[in-house]
């Protein structure tokens, strides 16, 4: 995986960013799961977790999305 600098930092992102408007609608959680442990793996650091590309958000949409954001957060963590 290739990474960029950001400028007046140390944090490195990875070229390729993993979008996840798809997460909680079209999307299982068990896909969610797959996509984000193969995105991990091939070493994307670069997730954008945006709520409002699909669909208005609405309150069981924000919630499935923010346990998937906690769990991903675990994820990633413990990659380290």
């Amino acid at each position: 995986m290739e990474y960029h600098r950001l400028p007046h930092s140390s944090l490195e992102v990875s070229k390729i960013c993993l979008g996840t408007m798809t997460f909680g609608e079209q999307n299982s959680e068990a896909e969610a799961h797959s996509q984000l442990d193969l995105a991990i793996e091939r070493g994307v650091n670069f997730i954008d977790t945006a709520e409002m590309y699909p669909v208005p958000t609405d309150t069981e949409h924000t919630r499935t999305h923010r346990k998937l954001y906690w769990q991903l957060a675990q994820k990633i963590r413990q990659a380290r």
